[in-house]
């Protein structure tokens, strides 16, 4: 495995937001690359009748969780806990490459899990969480996603998002949330200059970018013919912290806006720019998903956010009551969300995938 002596923790991320893809230049795109790659496909009944094999591998905001129908249907024998969706960016980018072939069809083996980590894409059986009709005893352990979707030499893509889980910063969420209830330090304060048996945000970073680079490596060996694509997080935070209702549990709740605002520079920020620098000592590609979604975040109005808050919107499968925690949307008629991208959401983050795996067919 290659090492990354030279690799740093990476600057925060500059630069102006780009907007987002609209469905008239998506479409466009679409019709042009695919009559760009049907010129280079194989000709003749065998290429014709050929596929190229895309694996979507990730986490919650990758499987979609909440975001339209389950996926497999609620009832069916082989649910595994993972909860994929049909609104979640795969599916989105596999009914547009369905549509319109890149010269020929694409077929996707989705194997994304809510909760998963870093370790969990190659090295762990994960045990999902799903809080949705979990049978007896609870969900089984799955195997590691690499192994799932079973990459090999005839592997043509494969999309990772991950890396918030393994901070985790679901997890910081939540303790920022406590601690903006009560006295003490800040959450800033917290992660800064932790308590014993607690790692600093410091070394969380330096954790997450060592597990990135030998998840990447471990990817390659198993694909070595793929082109590797790496999904960053959305602005799930807005630009300006005061912007935020403390009092709404619809956006982040009793979150101090210093925390908010170190949250996002000091934290989400810096996860992307981790997994954008290990992607390209790798020579992949990353998409960008923080940038056209400025503006999108969770403390915007219902209609122009593209995260849903603390509780949000969701299907009347999604538990209103957060498990092993005294988080209760039920009383505001909303779900546990905990700021995650909703479909709009999840359209924004297909758009750049769908391109970014076009311009890679390119190259096949």
């Amino acid at each position: 495995m290659r090492r990354l002596a030279a690799l740093a923790l990476p600057d925060r991320p500059g630069g102006t937001p780009r907007r987002p893809v609209s469905r008239l230049r998506t479409g466009a795109l679409a019709i042009g690359l695919t009559l760009a790659v049907s010129a280079l496909a194989p000709s003749g009944p065998a290429g014709a009748a050929d596929q190229y094999q895309w694996a979507a591998l990730g986490d919650s905001y990758t499987a979609g969780g909440f975001v339209g129908v389950p996926q497999p249907p609620l009832g069916d024998a082989s649910r595994d806990g993972c909860d994929r969706t049909t609104n979640a960016y795969p599916d989105v980018v596999d009914r547009e490459l369905d549509e319109f072939p890149p010269g020929k069809p694409v077929h996707l083996t989705n194997v994304s899990c809510g909760n998963a980590t870093i370790a969990d894409i190659a090295n762990v059986r994960q045990t999902p969480i799903s809080p949705v009709q979990p049978p007896t005893g609870g969900w089984p352990a799955v195997d590691p996603q690499i192994q799932r979707a079973r990459l090999g030499d005839g592997t043509d893509v494969v999309t990772i998002g991950v890396g918030g889980n393994s901070l985790p910063f679901g997890g910081m969420l939540l303790k920022c949330l406590e601690l903006g209830v009560t006295p003490g330090k800040s959450c800033h304060e917290y992660y800064t200059s932790p308590p014993e048996g607690e790692e600093s945000i410091q070394d969380k970073l330096a954790r997450v970018q060592d597990e990135y680079v030998e998840m990447l490596a471990k990817v390659h060996e198993a694909a070595p013919n793929a082109k590797v694509i790496t999904v960053g997080y959305p602005a799930v935070l807005p630009q300006e912290a005061s912007a935020c209702n403390r009092l709404s549990l619809t956006e982040l709740g009793a979150i101090k806006h210093a925390d908010i605002d170190w949250l996002r520079d000091g934290v989400l920020k810096e996860l992307n720019g981790t997994i954008q620098r290990v992607a390209a000592f790798f020579g992949d590609r990353y998409v960008d998903v923080y940038s056209s979604s400025v503006g999108h975040d969770a403390c915007q109005p219902a209609g122009t956010k593209w995260v849903e808050g603390i509780c949000g919107d969701a299907g009347d499968y999604w538990p209103a009551k957060l498990p092993g925690t005294l988080l209760n949307c039920a009383p505001i008629n909303k779900r546990v969300t905990l700021v995650h991208p909703n479909a709009q959401g999840h359209a924004n983050t297909a758009a750049h995938v769908e391109r970014a795996i076009r311009i890679s067919l390119l190259d096949r």
